[in-house]
């Protein structure tokens, strides 16, 4: 039943991005979808923890959290370019983690690199090395309110 919602998701997702109903389209989406179901079942078996995260409100709502996140950064990321004095400050920093499941350090680190000015270089079990090109940034990831929402999610 997993593969399945998976299969359904991705195929949908297929149809809404594509907008065609061409024969070899659909065929091609189909392939898609079947080889992206085949490399999921490869490494559930192979990491034996088979990656579950369902729809439902909490991730609805972490998904247009984190779009709100991206927009903010990007907008901060194009003042930062263009201003004159182009105050950037770039640095490195350990960003200690709780998540401690491997799909929500993923969920995580990922997001993370998603938001624009910041970067998830080395993911561990207990910390993160990220890149920031303000300190701004590594505070509003030391507030932890991203990871806060990942564990919402139960991972």
């Amino acid at each position: 039943m997993h593969y399945f919602f998976i299969a359904l998701l991705l195929a949908v997702f297929w149809i809404i991005l594509s907008g065609h109903f061409e024969p070899l389209l659909l065929v091609l989406g189909v392939l898609s979808v079947a080889l992206v179901i085949l490399l999921v079942r490869r490494m559930d078996r192979t990491d034996r923890e088979p990656g579950r995260l369902g729809p439902g409100p909490y991730l609805l709502g972490y998904w247009a959290w984190l779009i709100g996140c991206v927009v903010r950064s990007n907008i901060d990321l194009a003042q930062r370019i263009w201003h004159p004095a182009l105050p950037i400050e770039r640095s490195w920093c350990r960003l200690d983690v709780q998540v401690s499941s491997p799909l929500g350090r993923t969920l995580y680190a990922n997001s993370i690199t998603l938001t624009p000015g910041t970067l998830t270089t080395d993911v561990r079990d207990d910390h993160f090395m990220v890149h920031c090109l303000s300190q701004e940034s590594i505070d509003e990831l030391r507030e932890g309110e991203m990871e806060r929402r990942i564990r919402r999610l139960g991972l």
